[in-house]
């Protein structure tokens, strides 16, 4: 690990040098160009992008509400979250979630979280102000932006205006009446021919909600967030940039989870450094390297467990990683990326019982019991790539990639009963993934892209190494599996877009669509072990543990469509569907986590100044389920949201919406159930009811 981290800096050093040399063998120039850093993955270049990808809307053009993690990917066809309170949201695309997701700020960076509930995703890391846009790779089609299985998502942070020199900002403020939400933004940033500064911070203060039977959710939480964005201008061709951020979250309560946070603070820093036009054939070299640390703290203060039991658990995550890519084309119509990276993720920390009773007896004592959660584990992926892009035709593209990762894991401080399970010792694996694929633009009018990708996902560190904790969506302890095999996604994908013109006061008919199929190997579920007894509370219901197992076959398949009419110059109505189905052919059953049938109806009108729509939502009743997995059958909803934005002065932007409009009561397929809670039974968690939002914005 020491040995690549000195390779990408040498190289780095290298670069820097080389750039100076050749910034003072050239002449000055009046006009400042400015290199742009590899913090975005899908450029708008037909040559350079990766195949089946969608980019979300503008939020910052378009914001009409403060929003949480949440309504980041709302809108987003294909996508649902995993709700387990209104803090710790994890987005779910096509059934993949967590780690089968490859989560990202910026091209590249990585911040694990330190919960084993996941308490702490990587999307609550990052207001949601800072980001611009959100990219999509809908499958394992490209391998440069390390070890993908179901997709990639590439939070994109808001970048300065290089065009605008001198001093400029915003603030913005914003208010939910269910709850009583409060949301504040302050950003400045310096702009220079040579440097860049940004600057901002936010706080966010969430109370409880009321869903749409007025019963009260609990789900408050604060948080904290600054960062700063720093960048320097070498030459016209070579630039570096050092982001620094940090988010401190406080008082969270998780509806859907036995504890709740008391704190949860991460630190992130990130550099990146882009030398172009080397040569005339090596186009580009680019570096980025980050660290993020998060410290986190659970309690059961407030639960009814806490008169038996007092637990508390410190734990913490490091990851550090880095990659160095260089760009080059041995002929014109080849365009070759090759690269190394690399990620190390490290945890430790336990869990503090104090024992109150004991077989339904008060203890003259309480007796303290100190539980390892992490055991100080480790993985650690070191990768290899080389993707090329081949001109077959001036609008065709044929794309290939080949990637190949060093996969090592261990842990340093086993609990006894662990230890006992397994043969413990530090493991390698070797995993070779690849793509191949053809983007063609037919014509002006109509793209036409297909893709296969074998994406391979080693276990994460939950399904090697949790040790009888409830981490599912049901009450079973799961216990984890050193030796799991890497999960294989052999995806298969076609996807079209096209736009047509219109006549009789229509003025566009534009249309988007995708249809896969994934082949499983070696996937990976917790399956009941009857023979090995629950540790904690061994006499409560389920007596037994699940144990991380890899099943034989698997498979998932689906689409997306959407459709969009504009009429009347200004206005337009859209409607998306998405549709998965999957199965665990091992226990005939579906795979766990798979979202119901999703069909919106959007209509709208857009102006430079003024905008609006009524979104009309329609969730079908889910009767695939994991009954292994603890999942029940849902019911179908219908759900009614309004909003509308206007710019009523230069610089000045007002946003009003109405969510769930009709006050549905409803809860979504993927939400966890209400645990360790006084008031409530073990039923899925249930969403906000009607909610009134107001956010301005004000930039200078």
């Amino acid at each position: 690990m020491k040995t690549l981290y000195g390779v990408l800096l040498c190289t780095l050093i290298t670069a820097l040098s080389y750039g100076q040399e050749q910034n003072e063998l050239k002449k000055d120039s009046t006009q400042q160009k400015i290199t742009i850093l590899d913090e975005i993955i899908v450029t708008g270049n037909l040559k350079k992008d990766p195949v089946l990808t969608v980019v979300s809307n503008n939020y910052e053009k378009d914001i009409v509400q403060p929003k949480n993690v949440a309504d980041l990917f709302n809108n987003i066809n294909g996508f649902s979250v995993i709700k387990r309170g209104n803090y710790a949201i994890d987005p779910s695309f096509r059934a993949s979630q967590y780690e089968q997701l490859n989560i990202q700020y910026d091209g590249g960076t990585k911040a694990m979280h330190a919960c084993p509930n996941r308490m702490d995703p990587i999307t609550t890391h990052i207001i949601p102000e800072e980001i611009s846009k959100i990219e999509i790779i809908k499958g394992p089609y490209t391998v440069r932006y390390g070890a993908t299985f179901g997709g990639i998502i590439n939070l994109v942070t808001q970048k300065p205006d290089y065009e605008d020199y001198g001093l400029h900002g915003k603030v913005s403020a914003g208010y939910e009446s269910n709850g009583n939400n409060l949301v504040n933004l302050a950003q400045l940033q310096y702009i220079q021919e040579k440097y860049d500064i940004v600057a901002n911070a936010g706080y966010r203060d969430f109370g409880n909600y009321e869903d749409g039977d007025g019963t009260e959710i609990p789900s408050s939480f604060r948080s904290t967030d600054y960062g700063i964005k720093i960048g320097y201008n070498f030459t016209d061709d070579q630039r570096l940039q050092a982001h620094w951020r940090q988010s401190f979250g406080r008082d969270v309560l998780h509806a859907a989870l036995p504890m709740d946070t008391e704190y949860d603070d991460s630190s992130i820093l990130s550099l990146n450094y882009k030398l172009e036009n080397i040569s005339d054939k090596a186009k580009s070299l680019t570096a980025k390297a980050y660290y993020s640390y998060v410290d986190h703290l659970m309690t059961n203060n407030n639960r009814p467990s806490f008169m038996m039991m007092e637990a508390a658990s410190a734990v913490d995550a490091t990851t550090i990683g880095g990659k160095l890519e260089l760009n080059w084309k041995p002929l014109e119509k080849l365009n070759i990326f090759s690269g190394v990276d690399a990620m190390h993720i490290a945890r430790d920390g336990g869990r503090t019982r104090l024992v109150k009773v004991m077989n339904g007896t008060m203890l003259p004592t309480p007796i303290t019991f100190n539980d390892k959660v992490w055991q100080d584990s480790y993985i650690t992926d070191l990768g290899v790539f080389t993707e090329a892009k081949y001109n077959i035709h001036p609008k065709t593209i044929f794309t290939a990639g080949i990637r190949y990762d060093h996969v090592t894991s261990n842990i340093q401080d086993p609990e006894v009963d662990f230890e006992a399970m397994y043969d413990l010792e530090k493991r390698t694996e070797h995993n070779i993934s690849g793509t191949v694929s053809i983007k063609s633009k037919v014509s002006s009018n109509f793209t036409l892209e297909t893709a296969y990708g074998r994406g391979v996902r080693s276990a994460n560190m939950i399904e090697r190494f949790i040790n009888h904790f409830t981490v599912g969506q049901d009450p079973y302890e799961y216990i984890g599996n050193p030796n799991l095999k890497a999960e294989v996604n052999n995806q298969f994908e076609i996807g079209f877009k096209g736009k047509e013109a219109l006549k009789n006061g229509l003025n566009r008919f534009s249309y988007e669509t995708s249809f896969y199929y994934s082949y499983f190997e070696n996937y990976i579920v917790g399956i009941i072990d009857p023979s090995i007894s629950r540790k904690f509370n061994p006499t409560v219901e389920p007596t037994s543990v699940k144990v991380f197992q890899n099943i034989d076959e698997a498979y998932k398949t689906g689409f997306e469509i959407m459709a969009q009419v504009d009429f009347l110059k200004d206005y337009y109505f859209k409607t998306d569907f998405a549709y998965v189905y999957s199965k665990n052919k091992d226990l005939a059953e579906s795979l766990p986590l798979t979202p119901p049938f999703t069909t919106r109806l959007f209509l709208g009108f857009q102006k430079e100044k003024v905008w609006a729509n009524v979104q009309y939502n329609v969730v079908s009743k889910q009767e695939n389920i994991s009954v292994s997995y603890g999942e029940t059958e849902t019911e179908g909803y219908q759900t009614v949201d309004i909003r509308f934005g206007i710019k009523p002065i230069k610089n000045i932007t007002l946003g009003v919406a109405i969510l769930n409009a009709l006050d549905e009561d409803f809860n979504s397929h993927l939400n966890f159930s209400f645990t360790n809670q006084a008031d409530f039974g073990y039923k899925p968690i249930t969403e906000p009811g009607r909610n009134f939002s107001a956010f301005l914005q004000y930039k200078f």
